[in-house]
């Protein structure tokens, strides 16, 4: 168990410092994904008719691919987590449930909720260790999620770029050959 041997206003800075850090990251890849939802949603309304106009566009095809690829992982990184509403309360005891987060202390009752936040408030060390738990699930669930998925969402838009453009030239130059 987590313990403070001298709780006060150091660790109390450090604390709301590393936690409107992981906050800030929060939002910034939340405006990513957003730019990436943007931006293929783009490139997708400029290619759809495009497909529909012309014949042998296969690198259409391609470009159009990764952007829905892209679209879908950029909406699951910004997807909420939440566990199940439904089955037995949670287990405080549980490493993987956090009491300061509204999608764990909502499946408690109120008066579960107020008995844990009482308990964990009358005692410092469990007041720290229930932000350092805090500042753990949010920074695994930011990198195990968002930016994993965000940085994936990259990938997938780069490579549809390039797959298509090398797609492009490979056509231009086999109708020229033909030709």
């Amino acid at each position: 168990m987590f313990k403070a041997e001298k709780p006060g206003s150091p660790f109390d800075h450090l604390m709301r410092a590393v936690q409107f850090h992981h906050v800030q990251l929060s939002s910034m890849a939340d405006m990513k994904a957003n730019m990436l939802l943007t931006m293929s949603s783009v490139v997708l309304t400029l290619c759809l008719p495009q497909v529909v106009r012309y014949t042998h566009l296969w690198p259409l095809y391609i470009l159009i691919s990764f952007c829905l690829l892209t679209v879908c992982l950029a909406a699951y990184a910004v997807m909420p987590k939440l566990p199940p509403a439904a089955g037995p309360a949670p287990s405080l005891q549980d490493p993987s449930f956090n009491i300061l987060f509204f999608g764990d202390f909502t499946r408690l009752s109120q008066a579960q909720f107020e008995n844990a936040m009482e308990e964990i408030m009358n005692d410092p060390s469990r007041a720290y260790g229930a932000q350092v738990r805090e500042i753990y699930l949010l920074g695994t669930f930011l990198a195990k999620k968002k930016y994993r998925f965000l940085r994936l969402g990259y990938i997938s838009f780069i490579t549809g770029l390039f797959a298509s453009f090398l797609g492009f030239i490979i056509e231009v130059l086999f109708q020229s050959s033909a030709l």
